[in-house]
């Protein structure tokens, strides 16, 4: 598939590309956060556990991805000093209403918690303060921004450490795939190659690594996805991950429209999964939210949807769904 005459090749037209084709940016208040959620996920120790998840609103990724539509979540300027520490205190003041809190948190911000224009490094401290009774933290970043802020927040963690057990941290990096070509094409910044030293790094830090995958890579024809996404996995375990969440790619923010991409299907993310769970030496993970984009059949949904969350809370396959009205069989065309 070649879709030279419409995607340039240069790493800045193809930024150009990117920013030329979005719609207008949503206001956001960088004093407030965009919304809590509190999930069930399976732990590394095989437990399942309750998962909380504040996501904080902070500075753009410099990086301009082809399929990325996180943006929408962000501002464009520098992140105030001290507006995360105020979002992270009504986040965890509302949970803490709600019930006990969960051991493990994870801060999302649409970015790189290791930019320091997304995540000012004199904030670090007070995050940690206010992570310090958490079993888990987990915060996400580009391969490129690993290095000494990650070294710096990670002891700011065991400074905070309440009863002398520090938090554990983790790391998700958005691999995307594993196809060198694809990988190239998606104007990520960087390669197989330097997303490996990222991971040895964390290795070397003792922080745990989370990778993302995506279920519909533009660039890879579709009779290669499946197989693609299986590399992929393996190759995320093999630069040490601890669990793999795979996430189907999702239209709407004008590139991938203009590059003809085809949304993914729900078969599509059931096969991924149920050939990870098979195959790979971790967890691996289906990504549910906003999950009926994917989905043109109400009288299946709500069963598929169960047996993903089940797949995903076991990490072991359950029987396709076969839906006798759209005959879908839960696996890709």
């Amino acid at each position: 598939m070649n879709f030279a005459p419409v995607y340039p090749a240069a790493r800045s037209d193809r930024d150009r590309f990117v920013l030329e084709r979005r719609a207008a940016r949503p206001a956001h208040d960088p004093w407030r956060h965009q919304g809590l959620l509190v999930e069930d996920e399976r732990a590394a120790d095989g437990t399942v556990a309750r998962i909380a998840t504040i996501f904080l609103t902070g500075r753009e990724c410099p990086w301009r991805c082809v399929m990325c539509d996180l943006w929408q979540h962000t501002i464009p300027d520098d992140t105030p000093p001290g507006a995360l520490v105020r979002q992270l205190d009504d986040g965890l003041a509302t949970l803490a209403a709600q019930g006990p809190l969960p051991r493990h948190i994870k801060l999302y911000n649409a970015g790189n918690f290791f930019d320091p224009r997304a995540v000012p490094e004199s904030d670090y401290i007070a995050i940690a303060d206010r992570l310090g009774s958490f079993t888990n933290v987990i915060v996400e970043s580009h391969p490129a921004l690993i290095g000494d802020r990650l070294s710096r927040f990670s002891a700011a963690l065991a400074g905070a450490a309440r009863g002398g057990s520090r938090p554990g941290l983790e790391v998700a990096m958005g691999l995307e795939t594993a196809h060198p070509g694809a990988l190239a094409r998606l104007n990520k910044g960087f390669t197989l190659r330097h997303f490996a030293r990222a991971a040895d790094r964390l290795r070397r830090e003792g922080v745990w690594l989370r990778v993302f995958l995506l279920v519909g890579v533009p660039f890879i024809d579709q009779p290669q996805q499946q197989d693609w996404i299986a590399k992929s996995v393996s190759f995320a375990f093999e630069c040490g991950a601890t669990a793999v969440s795979l996430i189907p790619t999702r239209p709407g923010n004008g590139a991938m429209e203009a590059l003809g991409a085809i949304r993914p299907t729900l078969a599509a993310l059931e096969a991924a999964l149920e050939r990870g769970l098979q195959h790979a030496p971790g967890r691996v993970f289906a990504d549910l939210w906003d999950l009926d984009r994917f989905s043109d059949c109400r009288s299946c949904f709500e069963g598929r949807h169960d047996r993903l969350r089940r797949m995903n809370l076991e990490q072991r396959a359950y029987p396709s769904v076969i839906c006798a009205e759209c005959g879908d069989t839960g696996q890709p065309a």
